[in-house]
């Protein structure tokens, strides 16, 4: 083996592929449908092949979560309510766990997936990021499972660019990880601007975004 191909080595045993929430209920005909959210599962399963570290993100609400509109009587799906840890979007009730909604998309491989972190189990708090639920504190568990690998680059793709991938490459970014947001990969709800306010985020705090 060349040096070089000894280094290309190194490389891609420091980078790892970040797959946020590609499952039914976000994906057309599910309760909380991403446009177009199926069609980057051929992508992602093309991608996965270039990587030796894969890590899925499943959305896992307990029934009745405190983010859904249902919770709250006399409110309605995107209208917004104070929280302790600060604003929050009511969403139609999705990814309940075990249910079909909750389970990822029947055409995404995931046996390619060294681990699967659910987030949002947490009745009382929503959890956008795949670092930190969002009282911006509460650790998921993926920062020590990446830092023991040695892990230091990050590609995200998945749903949606303006919540989940946002959020989870923002802080990603903020951890100290070189990350890059893959859009050809990734479809958004675009909630009044969330997408545009995403697509700055992440550039304001180093995020590489390319189609």
């Amino acid at each position: 083996m060349t040096q070089n191909q000894e280094n290309e080595e190194m490389d891609k045993k420091s980078e790892a592929l970040i797959v946020i929430d590609v499952q039914n209920d976000f994906c057309p005909g599910g309760s909380l449908a991403v446009p177009g959210g199926d069609e980057i599962v051929p992508l992602v399963n093309k991608m996965m092949t270039d990587y030796a570290t894969i890590v899925l993100t499943q959305d896992w609400h307990p029934a009745g979560h405190s983010s859904f509109a249902t919770s709250h009587e006399g409110k309605v799906p995107f209208s917004m309510v104070k929280m302790p840890y600060g604003d929050q979007v009511l969403w139609p009730d999705h990814c309940v766990q075990g249910s079909n909604g909750a389970a990822f998309h029947q055409d995404l491989q995931t046996d390619h997936a060294d681990l699967i972190i659910r987030k949002g189990a947490n009745p009382a708090i929503d959890s956008y990021s795949s670092f930190f639920e969002n009282d911006r504190s509460t650790p998921t568990g993926l920062k020590g499972y990446l830092d023991i690998l040695g892990i230091r680059k990050l590609t995200i793709v998945g749903l949606a660019t303006d919540y989940c991938v946002r959020y989870s490459a923002v802080d990603a970014a903020r951890l100290g990880y070189e990350v890059e947001v893959i859009l050809s990969a990734c479809r958004a709800i675009d909630l009044d601007g969330s997408l545009k306010a995403a697509l700055d985020d992440m550039q304001v705090h180093g995020v590489k975004v390319h189609n």
